[in-house]
């Protein structure tokens, strides 16, 4: 099986990057491919529960935490 590391380092809101990141995460899972997610900075924001989520973004949090029920290992 293959393996990918995300690195995600951007704040959770005011870009799509980190929407996008998490996004593409259920995609490698949905061909089978393992995936790790590495929060550095800014992207430990992402993780953060009981967010209060701007107008018009997806709660990073509870994507993540999707992610994490499928099997993503998640680090900081």
């Amino acid at each position: 099986m293959e393996k990918l590391t995300i690195v995600i380092q951007d704040a959770p809101y005011g870009s799509e990057r980190v929407y996008n990141a998490l996004r593409y995460a259920s995609a490698l899972l949905a061909h089978q491919v393992a995936v790790n997610i590495f929060l550095l900075g800014d992207g430990v924001g992402v993780a953060k529960g009981n967010q209060k989520t701007p107008t018009g973004y997806y709660n990073t949090a509870n994507m993540l935490g999707e992610l994490v029920e499928k099997g993503v290992k998640v680090k900081t």
